[in-house]
């Protein structure tokens, strides 16, 4: 066990280099706090962009400062993959999209293993902690690694931790939030715990990699559940005429047995809407049907619908149809002042207005302009939200509750309001709660 307790010591001295593959929303901020606690690190991208950005001193995402790049004294980033071999630990913080058809997307994993195992040596030890189903570690990373040539547990080391990142949120972040690690053996169980002890408070450690696995598909399915149960309730208490924001305001007074979830114009983020999907693929595998899991994704993906719905009855209120109408959306994050649109209902709700002939137009202070997404290409800035301007459009939805947005503001300029976030104070004549 040479190669082990070399690792070790040198990860117990913060002697050797970490490599982090991907410095999007989960691997950048792991590669500047892993440098905070004195490692070198380099970080791996794919996206020269990044690259450049990065080595400049410059952020693109929102919630992270250029100051806190620049200080960042023993950190730096490239697309030379070669370079993976200076590192004693890599990391793998890679995207693990749907398929169109939303089945598992592992090529980026797949590709990303199969890189690191060019470059694999004697004495690394590879985490991967994209999100993902319960036996990718094993069954799909692993094999590609052992192409070197090299022992798993004994020459070279591999484990699974999930990332928790929640972006924007600031009372936790990657040191505060507990590391959960699982190895594919012992050896590699020991080497990833001791390396996550050096940077977060603390490493809940489970007995493999796939309860590792298995925690994170829990966490979000857990998630993803009780918002389509929200989301449900939200749609019947609305034909009966009660108000879901007063139901769950009067049931979270209950101090044990309930915990709030908020309705809202269906799910978003790089997690929550994709891995009910990877659970369901791989309980086919098994031959286990998760109907209560697919149930839960069928009520969210209809949320963008039911509040396209909202528009057309709010429009009806002024005498209008959909076509022709012109509608404002607030809000093209998947959550509150963060610049992430990845997953966001915003895209297919413009997707199913437009398609009913609204001209629909945005504003998003943490997105100028709107990228090109997975599933989705549309050509927009954001338009200025003046009140000159709010009273151009016969509607305003708001589908994202950014903290910048003068709520009263929008109220006293807009037609009308379709309100999905309960933010704006409740006029029947001029609000409709999406």
């Amino acid at each position: 066990m040479a190669n082990a307790k070399k690792l070790y010591n040198e990860i117990q001295r913060k002697k050797t280099g970490i490599g982090i593959i991907g410095l999007g929303y989960v691997g950048l901020p792991l590669a500047l706090t892993v440098e905070k606690k004195g490692f070198e690190v380099l970080g791996f991208d794919v996206d020269k962009r990044k690259i450049d950005l990065l080595n400049a001193g410059r952020s693109y995402i929102a919630h992270i400062p250029p100051k806190r790049i620049k200080n960042a004294a023993k950190f730096s980033a490239t697309d030379d993959f070669s370079r993976l071999s200076e590192c004693g630990v890599i990391i793998i913080c890679v995207p693990t999209p749907t398929t169109p058809a939303n089945r598992p997307d592992l090529s980026f994993i797949i590709g990303t293993g199969r890189t690191i195992s060019k470059h694999l040596r004697a004495g690394q030890l590879i985490v991967l902690e994209s999100t993902t189903y319960p036996t990718t570690t094993r069954d799909v990373l692993k094999p590609l690694l052992d192409r070197k040539g090299l022992v798993c547990g004994r020459d070279y080391f591999l484990a699974f931790s999930p990332e928790r990142e929640d972006p924007g949120n600031k009372k936790y972040d990657t040191e505060s939030i507990t590391k959960v690690v699982g190895g594919i053996n012992a050896p590699s169980t020991r080497l990833a715990s001791l390396f996550y002890s050096k940077v977060v408070r603390k490493v809940q450690v489970v007995p493999s990699a796939e309860i590792a696995e298995s925690t994170k598909m829990l966490e979000n399915t857990f998630r993803a559940v009780n918002i389509a149960l929200v989301n449900e309730l939200k749609m019947l208490f609305d034909r009966m005429g009660i108000d879901v924001w007063e139901v769950i305001k009067a049931s979270k007074t209950k101090p044990f047995g309930f915990m709030p979830f908020y309705p809202g114009p269906g799910w978003g983020g790089h997690c929550i809407p994709l891995d009910p999907f990877y659970l369901s693929y791989i309980g086919e595998k098994y031959g286990f049907k998760t109907k209560f899991v697919e149930l839960a994704g069928k009520i969210n993906v209809h949320m963008p619908r039911y509040v396209s719905g909202k528009v057309a009855a709010a429009l009806r209120k002024l005498g209008k149809s959909l076509k022709g109408s012109k509608i404002l959306i607030l809000g093209a994050a998947y959550k509150k002042d963060i610049g992430d649109p990845r997953e966001s209902p915003f895209f297919e709700i413009v997707k199913v207005l437009e398609r009913k002939g609204c001209r629909v137009s945005y504003n998003d202070p943490y997105i100028p302009v709107l990228p090109k997404m997975r599933k989705y290409s549309l050509s927009k800035k954001s338009v200025p939200l003046s009140p000159s301007n709010i009273r151009k459009y016969d509607c305003v939805l708001i589908v994202t509750d950014h903290s910048k947005y003068d709520y009263r503001l929008v109220f006293r300029n807009a037609k009308m309001v379709v309100d999905t976030r309960n933010r704006v104070e409740y006029d029947p004549e001029k609000v409709i709660k999406a």
